[in-house]
């Protein structure tokens, strides 16, 4: 339709290898969506400052096609620790005092003058929605480039390291994964009116399953109870059936309410505390199950 006519992509990569830089453009010709990307690759051995300034070309490329041709525009940007690691580089040739780990003091503000370029302008009918992506060092979240980006941005989707090497693709955890725009882009007249409420319930019966999972890995799963077993067989079928799917799916969001009904199911009806009896009646149906 005219909407999808009027969307485009921007990807930007930054210091990555001929392998890498290849296999993204490979794969925007295979799946059919070139037409509608603009590719800005910035490969390891190239200039330091071309990797500082690709960020900002592709956003400056983003900004006509949003707010000139009335596109909406999903701008990528990998690696931003590459970005930063450029940045650090910089400023220790220009002998700066160096903040923590070397990064330079002023790395918060230079990352936000990034993030930033992204939403609406009044008058214009084209959008610029971002999704940086980054590498924690060792995995650590604490890392000054993870740590500011998670300052700056809306939301946060962490890729999990063992969820990856159980076979679980996309490997998102969403414990630590959050997003604080949620709240007033979810409900009636947006998506589904218990939206929030079944979100509420996934996460905290994700959690309890998270910690009988830990529990088993001490007394066994002969000391579990019955409620324990339930939560163990959510997680499985949360990760497995929820969570994973394939890369070119197109699940929306209302079939992903409907598969969260189902992996509720698994519990009784008293174990659903965070979902209102309201909703409860008239979205929980054990039949449904079957």
């Amino acid at each position: 339709d005219a909407e999808d006519d009027n969307f485009a992509i921007v990807f930007a990569a930054m210091g990555v290898n001929m392998e890498t830089a290849q296999f993204f453009k490979r794969d925007f010709e295979e799946n059919g969506s070139m037409e509608r990307v603009t590719l800005f690759l910035n490969l390891a051995n190239d200039p330091t400052i071309e990797r500082i300034i690709t960020p900002r070309i592709a956003l400056t490329t983003a900004e006509y096609l949003a707010y000139e041709c009335g596109k909406h525009v999903l701008v990528i940007l990998t690696d931003m620790s590459s970005y930063a690691d450029a940045l650090r580089e910089v400023s220790a040739a220009r002998e700066e005092v160096p903040g923590r780990r070397g990064y330079p003091g002023y790395m918060y503000t230079d990352l936000a003058t990034i993030y930033e370029r992204a939403g609406r302008i009044e008058g214009r009918k084209g959008s610029i929605t971002q999704i940086p992506i980054l590498t924690m060092p060792n995995d650590d979240i604490t890392h000054p480039t993870p740590d500011l980006t998670g300052y700056i941005t809306e939301g946060q989707i962490y890729i999990d390291r063992q969820l990856q090497n159980r076979q679980i693709y996309p490997p998102i955890n969403v414990l630590p994964s959050l997003s604080r725009l949620m709240k007033s882009a979810i409900g009636e007249g947006m998506t589904r009116r218990d939206h929030s409420d079944v979100s509420n319930q996934l996460y905290a019966n994700y959690a309890i399953g998270k910690d009988v999972q830990a529990m088993k890995a001490v007394v066994g799963e002969e000391a579990l109870s019955s409620e324990d077993l339930l939560y163990l067989e959510f997680l499985d079928k949360f990760e497995r059936k929820f969570v994973a799917q394939g890369a070119y799916d197109t699940r929306n969001v209302f079939q992903s309410l409907d598969l969260a009904w189902t992996l509720l199911r698994i519990f009784p009806r008293e174990l659903l505390h965070r979902i209102p009896a309201k909703t409860l009646d008239q979205f929980y149906s054990r039949d449904a199950n079957n």
